[in-house]
C-alpha cells in the first residue's frame, strides 16, 4: 500500500469510525447516514456513466450506471420506510425490509447481467425504461398489489422467504466474483481487485442480515458497516477511477488496442530484422561461393541438366575453351566436348 493510499484508507476509517458512534446517540441516525451515503454513491455512478455513454467501447459499466440509479431510489425508499422514520404511515417493520430485498435482488442481478454487456453494446434508453418499468412493477407489488412476499413479522423476525433471499443473493454474488476472476483481463487490475472486495463484503452484509430478530439489532449495524464499505470500493472503482485514470476505465479497450498494436509492430519489426540478417547471411554465402567459383583455378561449369546448356563458366573455363562467357552460355555442353574432341584429334 503506497502513501496516499494509507491516508485515504485512513481517513475513511476515521469517518466509519464516528458513523460508528452515532448508533450510541440514535440508531436511526446511524441507519440514514448509512443509506444515504450509498444512495449518494448509487446516484454518482448513474451520473459518472450516463454522461459518459458515448466513450464506452463496452456496455458493462453503462449498464451498471443505469441499474444504480434505480438501486438508489430503491435504497432511498427502504430509509424513508424504516421503522421509527414515520414517513409512511401505516406500514410496519415488514415494508423497509421488502424494499431492502428488492433492492438487493435488483443490484445482484445487475451485477450478473452486466457481463452479457462486456464485449456488445445496447441503446442506453431502451435499457432505462426497461429498468424504470421493474422498479414501478416493484413499488406496486409493495406499496398497492401487497404481493411482494412477507420478509418479516413483528414478535417472530425474519420470514423463511427473507432468510432464504439473502443466501439465494449471496450465490448470485459468488458467481459475479468468478465471472469477475474468468474476465479479469477485460478490467483494469486496480478496478477488478475493488469490484471483487464490494462484492465479497456485500456477501458478508447479507448473510449478517439472515439472523437479526429486530431491526434495531446488531446484526443489522453490522450488515450495514459492510454496506458502508462494499459501496465506497464500488465508488473508488468507477466514480474515482473513471476520472482520475480515464484509460483505465473509458478508454480500457483503446488502451489494450494500443499495447496490442505496439506489441504486433514489435513483433514485426524483429521478424523483418530476422529477415533481414537472413537475407544477408544468404547474400554472403553467395558471394562467397561465387568468388570461390570464379577465382577456382579448375575448370568449372554450371550445365542445365535437363537442356545440357550451360549456365554459367569461371575464369579457368573460359581461358582453357577460348570463348566469351556470352558465347559459351549459348552452347550445350556435348557441343563443347565435341568442340574440344576435334581439336585434340
Amino acid at each position: 500500500m503506497n502513501k496516499k493510499a494509507f491516508w485515504n484508507f485512513t481517513e475513511f476509517s476515521i469517518v466509519l469510525a464516528v458513523v460508528y458512534l452515532t448508533t450510541f446517540y440514535n440508531f436511526l441516525l446511524f441507519h440514514s447516514i448509512a443509506e444515504i451515503f450509498s444512495v449518494l454513491i448509487a446516484g454518482g455512478i448513474f451520473i459518472f456513466a450516463w454522461n459518459s455513454r458515448d466513450y464506452f467501447k463496452n456496455g458493462f459499466f453503462l449498464f451498471l450506471g443505469i441499474a444504480y440509479l434505480f438501486i438508489g431510489m430503491i435504497d432511498l425508499t427502504h430509509t424513508l420506510a424504516y421503522k421509527g422514520m414515520g414517513v409512511f404511515v401505516g406500514f410496519d417493520a415488514d415494508l423497509p425490509t421488502q424494499l431492502w430485498i428488492a433492492a438487493r435482488y435488483m443490484e445482484s442481478f445487475s451485477l450478473l447481467l452486466g457481463f452479457l454487456f462486456l464485449k456488445r453494446t445496447f441503446h442506453p434508453k431502451v435499457l432505462f425504461s426497461i429498468f424504470l418499468l421493474i422498479t414501478l412493477l416493484l413499488f406496486s407489488s409493495i406499496f398497492y398489489w401487497n404481493v411482494f412476499p412477507v420478509c418479516f413479522k413483528e414478535g417472530s423476525g425474519l420470514t423463511v422467504f427473507k432468510i432464504t433471499s439473502e443466501y439465494f443473493i449471496s450465490l448470485i454474488l459468488f458467481l459475479v466474483i468468478f465471472l469477475l476472476y474468468y474476465y479479469r483481463t477485460q478490467f483494469d487490475k486496480n478496478v477488478y481487485m475493488l469490484l471483487v472486495a464490494s462484492a465479497a463484503l456485500t456477501i458478508i452484509a447479507e448473510l449478517a442480515f439472515t439472523f437479526y430478530t429486530s431491526v434495531f439489532g446488531i446484526s443489522t449495524l453490522i450488515g450495514h458497516i459492510f454496506k458502508i464499505i462494499s459501496f465506497y470500493l464500488i465508488y473508488k472503482a468507477v466514480i474515482e477511477t473513471g476520472l482520475k485514470k480515464p484509460y483505465d476505465l473509458l478508454f480500457r479497450n483503446l488502451k489494450q488496442n494500443e499495447e496490442e498494436l505496439q506489441k504486433t509492430n514489435l513483433n514485426l519489426n524483429l521478424e523483418i530484422a530476422e529477415r533481414k540478417c537472413g537475407q544477408e547471411i544468404i547474400q554472403e554465402s553467395e558471394n562467397k561461393y561465387r568468388q570461390m567459383f570464379e577465382d577456382n583455378t579448375a575448370i568449372k561449369l554450371l550445365i542445365d541438366p535437363e537442356s545440357g546448356l550451360i549456365v554459367n563458366a569461371n575464369k579457368a573455363a573460359l581461358d582453357f575453351y577460348g570463348y566469351s562467357r556470352e558465347e559459351l552460355s549459348q552452347k550445350k555442353i556435348m557441343n563443347i566436348n565435341t568442340h574440344i574432341s576435334g581439336l585434340i584429334n
